[in-house]
């Protein structure tokens, strides 16, 4: 009686809960539509946090063959905007790699993606792996990282457009991981003052004509972009990782996602942290 009682349930489960593992065969599929740059389907089944990060190991090791090393993580969903749009409310951790990261005026192609987007980021550098995995306040973190960054992210979505895009499906897709444009570094001091300015900058996306197409402050990452530092760092230490000295930190969206055009120059200007503005540009042909 218990064990038919146990099936009913089961089958009465809504179809979300009854979350599964995708087939070889399916992430396969999307893999190879990444590295096509062709819109994907979906996994074919609906999955857990903790099986889309399964999920997340074997597609990097399908679309990372020629990416080169790792050479950072980055943070997805920080921003309450993104959160809803995904309808999930908390952070999600993707892999950089070497061949992502381009420099600042770098010329890419607008369709360089199966569902390319942009967005105004930001880059943490370790400075020091061992102070950052125990720090525990944005300040602490502040004094580890050797420097930080403006970074354009260049993220592909994958999926075809029918296919719902929740938490875990972003998870599966390494967070939507594609490329990105670093700037220079930000002559930043590791004080309580810097601290307070990465809160309070000002960021804004502008196009070749000045026209300002999005932008956010930097409260809206988390509260501060040093607390996702901070949750990158949770995260790996939760799954018995650690950081390296050197690698990149993408911490997450201070606009909303933008498709590229042909013929635009995008330029992310940070405001409020130096006594003119930081910027990191990117040609889209």
């Amino acid at each position: 009686m218990q064990t038919l009682w146990v099936c009913l349930v089961v089958l009465l489960m809504p179809l979300s809960a009854q979350a599964e593992m995708p087939s070889e065969t399916n992430i396969r599929r999307v893999a190879e539509a990444w590295l096509m740059k062709k819109p994907a389907p979906g996994f074919g089944v609906s999955m857990t946090m903790p099986e889309a990060a399964k999920v997340q190991e074997r597609y990097n090791a399908l679309i990372a063959r020629d990416l080169g090393g790792v050479v950072g993580y980055k943070a997805g969903l920080t921003n309450p905007a993104v959160q809803k749009r995904f309808g999930y409310d908390r952070p999600i951790r993707g892999t950089l790699y070497e061949k992502m990261i381009l420099r600042t005026g770098a010329r890419v192609p607008a369709a360089f993606g199966a569902r390319p987007v942009f967005e105004a980021d930001m880059v943490a550098v370790v400075g020091d792996a061992a102070k950052l995995m125990a720090a525990k306040t944005p300040l602490e973190a502040l004094r580890a990282l050797k420097e930080i960054r403006p970074f354009i992210e260049l993220p592909d979505l994958v999926y075809d457009p029918q296919v719902k895009l929740d938490g875990p499906h972003l998870l599966a897709i390494n967070v939507g991981a594609r490329l990105g444009v670093l700037g220079d570094p930000i002559a930043l001091p590791a004080t309580a003052e810097s601290v307070a300015k990465l809160a309070d900058m000002k960021v804004e996306v502008v196009d070749q004509t000045g026209a300002v197409l999005g932008g956010g402050k930097g409260s809206d990452v988390l509260g501060n972009p040093l607390n996702a530092v901070l949750w990158i760092a949770e995260s790996l230490r939760a799954e018995g990782k650690a950081l390296k000295n050197d690698e990149l930190l993408s911490l997450g969206s201070f606009s909303a996602l933008l498709p590229p055009r042909p013929g635009t120059t995008i330029t992310a200007r940070y405001t409020g942290i130096t006594p003119t503005p930081a910027e990191v540009k990117v040609t889209f042909e």
